[in-house]
Parts: structure tokens; C-alpha cells; sequence
């Protein structure tokens, strides 16, 4: 090599940065947290965000704060914390922070109407934001439809004169393409929390049932209706009578004036189709999914359907009305105790 080669290769060698690895980062998130939420908490190197926030008390006592009347302002250390730590990028990290996206976005729509200030939550919201539109490149997500007027090959079927010969396929948007912002605005709320419900329904698997147990009980509190009348929803023959008695039960949540009707009332919140399509699909998993054996996660996740469903009727919402009665049968035809097919036999011997 010649000296200038040598001389050339110099400057970029020096200008290489130190990055702090993933368990750097880890550590030295952990310790952050442990600051805010619990300065006795003890941190090694061998703890990690899972082990640490398996931990039900850690939990309750970060949701607690969570919930506080000063949780969300910009200001607040653990609002700052989630926003860090979900920007280091590390897998742990973020699906730590995905684990408490219920209680954010529940505590930041129900106050919406206070008209407060929530940047901290706000900033929380558009960084889960930013993350699925540059993974996603700000494309829609699409599932693509045969035409059902084209015969399927695994049957027989009559010669149809057709024109060009082509089959046509249906395309069907599940999530509009994504524009990035900079702000939470009234016209883009809906929109922004509704990627972040998305974002957490594709690590669902991934988290416990605590998280998916507050995501149910705010989805009441949203709807603000209490769902009762359709306690005893099986026939379709009281479709008729059930709408009377939704209609009454309104009007008495309106007189009543102490309770738990009055809260529920009060977190009543819009549900645009953008919103409560991801509410949709992971209410689907609680009922459906293989936590669905927890009989107080399938217990809030029934009434919570029952509530949507009633805010679905109230609101005349075709486009919601349907999923939401599909999912409040389920609902009332899924054993928690029922015996799975598909599971292994208890037994070593297999009879044929």
C-alpha cells in the first residue's frame, strides 16, 4: 500500500463514533426505569425487560403512574423514558413499551375530551407512529381476493363465454397507506392511535395477559355503553326487543347520576372505522387466541364486545355492526373448558 492510500484511509477510520451495544442499552434503560418507578429495584446483568416486567408489582406500579392526573404531559419522566426507549431500537426495549400502549392510548382518548395538554403521551403515539410507517414505507396493507364469479378448478362448471379470459382479483386495503406526522391532530387521532393498536396486534403473541386485560376494560369505557341487554344475545328472533332495551337502558344511564354508568358514560370516546378495526382484531384474539383460557381475560373481552356492540346499534354503524355481532356469538358459543381437538392426547398410546 502506498502512503497515500495510507493517508487516505486515516480520516475514516478516525471518524468512526462508538454505539452502545443492545445490552448496554438495555441496562442502561432499566436503570432509568428503575429511578422513576422504584430506586430500591436492584439491577444486574443478568436482568432483562421481560424478567423485570413479569413481575406484577413493577407493572401495577408503572401503570399507576400511568394513570395519574399529571401522567401525560410532556414534562413526565416516564413518558420521556417510553419515548427513549422505544427510539433505541432494540426488540426487548419496544415490546416492553408496547406492553403499557393499552393504558396510554386508553388514559390519553378518555381525557381527549378535557381538552388537556398530553404531549407526552402524545409524543409515545407518534413514535409507534413513525416506526410503522417507515417499516411499512408508508404502503397500505393489502390482501388480494379471487373473483368469486370465476369457477374454482376442483370443480366442474359449465363453459362461460369470457371476454379477455383473465381472472379478476379483488384487492382489499386492511391498512391505508401512511403519511408521516409531525402532530397529533383532531382529524388524525383516530389514525395514529389505530397504527399503534396495529403495531401491538402484530406482537400480540408476544405479551401477557395483564396488557390485553386493560386493553378490554378501556374498550368499555370507550364505548360508553354498558351492554346488558345483549347479556342473553343467542336468537335472532329478539333483535326487535333487544333494540327497545337498549334504547331504555340509555335513557337510565342518563338519569342515573352516581355509579359506575356516570364513568362509563364519561370515557365515551369516537370509534371511526380506522380505529376500531385494530380494536376489532385484538378483541378477536383475547376471545379466540390461546390466552382465551383466562377466564378473567375471556370474561372482559366478552364484555367489552357486549359494549361495542351496543355503541355499534346506538350509532347505527353498519360497516361495525356486523364484525362486533360476529364476535359477541362467539363469544357466547366458545367454551373456556371446552376440550381442544388439537391438542396432544394426555396419553402415551396412541390408538389407530
Amino acid at each position: 500500500m502506498s502512503d497515500d492510500e495510507a493517508t487516505a484511509t486515516t480520516p475514516t477510520t478516525s471518524a468512526v463514533t462508538f454505539t452502545p451495544n443492545s445490552s448496554d442499552k438495555i441496562q442502561f434503560a432499566l436503570q432509568s426505569l428503575c429511578t422513576i418507578v422504584n430506586p430500591t429495584l436492584s439491577i444486574t446483568s443478568s436482568t432483562t425487560p421481560l424478567s423485570i416486567l413479569n413481575e406484577l408489582k413493577i407493572y401495577n406500579q408503572i401503570a399507576t403512574l400511568l394513570r395519574q392526573p399529571s401522567s401525560g404531559a410532556g414534562d413526565n419522566n416516564l413518558c420521556r423514558w417510553l419515548y427513549d426507549t422505544f427510539q433505541s431500537n432494540v426488540g426487548d426495549l419496544q415490546l416492553t413499551v408496547l406492553r403499557f400502549l393499552p393504558i396510554i392510548a386508553g388514559v390519553y382518548l378518555s381525557r381527549v375530551a378535557d381538552r388537556k395538554p398530553q404531549a407526552g403521551f402524545e409524543a409515545v403515539l407518534l413514535a409507534l407512529y413513525a416506526h410503522e410507517t417507515n417499516s411499512r414505507a408508508g404502503e397500505a396493507v393489502t390482501v388480494t381476493i379471487p373473483d368469486m364469479s370465476h369457477p374454482s378448478v376442483y370443480h366442474e362448471f359449465k363453459a362461460v363465454v369470457n371476454k379477455n379470459g383473465a381472472t379478476d382479483l379483488n384487492i382489499v386495503v386492511l391498512s391505508p397507506s401512511l403519511e408521516p406526522h409531525g402532530t397529533v391532530r383532531s382529524t388524525r387521532r383516530a389514525r395514529i392511535v389505530g397504527i399503534a393498536f396495529e403495531l401491538f396486534y402484530n406482537k400480540i403473541s408476544q405479551m401477557p395477559v395483564a396488557p390485553k386485560i386493560d386493553f378490554c376494560k378501556f374498550c368499555k369505557i370507550w364505548a360508553g355503553e354498558d351492554g346488558d341487554m345483549y347479556k342473553n344475545f343467542e336468537d335472532e328472533d329478539e333483535d326487535e326487543e333487544e333494540e327497545e332495551e337498549e334504547e331504555n337502558n340509555e335513557v337510565e344511564i342518563q338519569k342515573v347520576g352516581e355509579g359506575g354508568e356516570e364513568f362509563v358514560k364519561s370515557g365515551r370516546v369516537p370509534m371511526p372505522w380506522e380505529l376500531l378495526q385494530p380494536v376489532l382484531r385484538i378483541l378477536g384474539h383475547c376471545l379466540l387466541g390461546p390466552n382465551n383460557r383466562d377466564t378473567m381475560l375471556f370474561e372482559n373481552a366478552s364484555e367489552a364486545c357486549r359494549c361495542l356492540f351496543a355503541r355499534a346499534m346506538h350509532d347505527v354503524n353498519p360497516k361495525a355492526i356486523l364484525p362486533m355481532r360476529s364476535l359477541l356469538r362467539l363469544s357466547k358459543n366458545v367454551d373456556v373448558d371446552d376440550f381442544d381437538p388439537t391438542e396432544p392426547p394426555k396419553t402415551d398410546v396412541i390408538t389407530l
